[in-house]
């Protein structure tokens, strides 16, 4: 653990000593605001709760972490200094898990700097604040498979802009096999394989929690795919550091 403190603190530095966290956060609050209050007409739904912010978020994550992620990896394969670090004394696992920890944060970060859209909506009425907590635990675990995928594929290439397309890609897939479109695609197929395309959909375990619905399943969804994208961007590096 002091060897993934130690890069998480090292790509946290990175990340505010350029203009890239400022950038990030300052958009991603920019167009949380027009996508709540705008299109979500928060004020015209007359309701308690957020909902016109969680149901947009997926897809403002969409286009913001792949934009954060692209950096993880690819930037050092394309300076040469992917080497470099491999030589530390710190390991391959913890190399990963300390970007993929300081990406996580900063989210984090630009999530909790939404908190005035809670500071208003208590004092507009009397919401479900349980909810609420709920729904941005949801969002970070959200956060945290948007994250793993793009670490995953910006350790596949040097070209940070690739690894942004190739991350929206995968992203969007991960979200889009829970739409009907895509379920009555699959309708002639096998039980299973439908109930395993909507099974894997990112937006189908994220609306049960930001609903306040705290389910085991989706936890344990959220966890073992963020899990699995971890360990695909270790074998990536370590295939990288051998060849």
């Amino acid at each position: 653990m002091r060897a993934v403190t130690a890069v998480m603190k090292r790509e946290l530095y990175n990340y505010f000593a350029t203009p890239t966290a400022y950038v990030v956060i300052l958009a991603f609050l920019v167009m949380a605001g027009v996508f709540t209050f705008y299109l979500g007409h928060f004020f015209d739904k007359a309701q308690a709760d957020l909902s016109a912010f969680f149901q947009y978020l997926p897809w403002l994550y969409l286009f913001f972490l792949p934009a954060v992620a692209m950096g993880l990896w690819a930037p050092e394969r394309q300076l040469g200094t992917l080497e470099l670090l491999m030589t530390l004394p710190l390991g391959i696992r913890a190399t990963v898990l300390g970007k993929f920890f300081a990406a996580w944060l900063l989210s984090a970060i630009a999530l909790l700097m939404t908190f005035p859209l809670v500071v208003t909506v208590n004092y507009l009425g009397e919401p479900d604040n349980g909810v609420i907590i709920g729904a941005y635990i949801g969002s970070l675990l959200l956060a945290s498979v948007y994250l793993a995928i793009g670490g995953a594929m910006s350790a596949i290439t040097r070209n940070p802009v690739i690894a942004f397309i190739l991350t929206l890609v995968v992203c969007f897939i991960f979200m889009a096999s829970g739409v009907p479109v895509v379920l009555d695609s699959v309708a002639m197929l096998p039980q299973t394989v439908q109930d395993f395309v909507a099974g894997m959909s990112l937006l189908t375990h994220f609306d049960a929690i930001s609903r306040g619905v705290l389910d085991l399943r989706d936890i344990s969804y959220f966890v073992v795919v963020s899990g699995f994208w971890l360990f695909v961007t270790q074998w990536l590096v370590q295939r990288h550091k051998t060849a």
